[in-house]
């Protein structure tokens, strides 16, 4: 074991906490079931019927082998890895929309402003990060434009940029803030991996809250919510998901970070409502660019955005509750 654990070493990782490890070990396993269970059925129900759930677990093998590195790492290698998530969102998004040639200065900044903010939150530069995309970028990026001489659709060049780097890089970051938050237990000292907790706690309620909505939608479902963007959304899964992720919250919250009792049931309401706000505001943007997913890069799941959309809404919800209420 000994031998195991300096080899874990000189390869830049460590082993997370023991309650952190069982939280892995757990997903893991929850997604082996998963992929067995996925397996026998199209055994009984075909292949063409079940080739969009396999494709799915597929993905899911994907993302947690992108995500091993952050597990498994330093902070200073999670940052990094969630660094270069934010710039394939970004990337990813401006693949998708609708950009001048004369635009492509202002990206090349719009790219420029992940490592810069990698940079603050690694120096845990709180003030630094928290308003380098919205005040700085905000009166550089319209500068770009302007000296690139080109007048013609300038307010929807600008708009389109900024949205992208807010979604995809500001509101990203946050999660990446979390894993070097300095925080402490009400009277007590901070676990060990507290940061990485917080994490997987956004990472668990977030997508705890999609699935929930989606299962209760799909049993209950009748009355729908926004039917002109996503017809699949109903009142009766919206509520079944916040009770369920508030629950969820509730059960796991002080295994994984200083939330408990009724904090940790409004923590998890809250991101399951910012969840589904994220949700319904990225398919407004898909629905007006006319595509159904944002990219292919993950079987079953379409791209980085479709998976990331809830979080561009939690993580900086998240983190601020965090920063009030536990930072040293």
């Amino acid at each position: 074991m000994n031998d195991i654990l300096r080899i874990i070493s000189r390869i830049g990782l460590e082993l997370p906490p023991p309650h952190l490890l069982w939280v892995i070990a757990g997903a893991v396993a929850v997604l082996g079931a998963a992929t067995i269970a996925a397996k026998l059925l199209q055994r009984t129900r075909g292949k063409a019927r079940t080739q969009e759930l396999n494709a799915r677990m597929v993905g899911w093998w994907l993302i947690f082998g992108f995500l091993a590195p952050l597990l498994f790492g330093t902070p200073f290698m999670g940052v990094l890895v969630l660094a270069l998530i934010a710039f394939l969102a970004l990337r990813e998004y401006a693949s998708l929309v609708p950009l001048r040639s004369s635009d492509r200065w202002a990206l090349m900044l719009a790219y420029l402003a992940v490592p810069v903010q990698t940079w603050f939150i690694l120096k845990m530069q709180y003030g630094f990060f928290i308003i380098l995309v919205p005040v700085y970028l905000f009166m550089i990026l319209p500068v770009a434009l302007v000296l690139a001489g080109d007048t013609k659709r300038f307010i929807i060049s600008l708009g389109t940029l900024h949205w992208g780097v807010m979604m995809a890089v500001y509101a990203l970051g946050h999660a990446a803030f979390l894993l070097v938050l300095p925080i402490q237990h009400f009277g007590d000292v901070a676990k060990p991996g507290e940061g990485l907790g917080l994490l997987l706690l956004l990472f668990i309620l977030t997508g705890g809250n999609d699935v929930a909505q989606y299962c209760w939608g799909k049993l209950l479902g009748k009355t729908k919510i926004i039917p002109s963007i996503s017809p699949n959304k109903t009142w009766e899964g919206f509520i079944g998901g916040i009770a369920t992720t508030a629950t969820l919250a509730l059960l796991i919250g002080p295994f994984l970070s200083p939330f408990h009792g009724t904090m940790a049931a409004m923590l998890g309401a809250g991101l399951a409502v910012a969840g589904f706000l994220g949700d319904v505001t990225v398919s407004a943007v898909k629905r007006d660019l006319g595509v159904k997913d944002s990219g292919t890069v993950l079987p079953g799941h379409g791209g980085l955005l479709d998976r990331l959309d809830s979080t561009v809404f939690t993580a900086p919800l998240m983190f601020h509750i965090c920063r009030y209420f536990f930072y040293v």
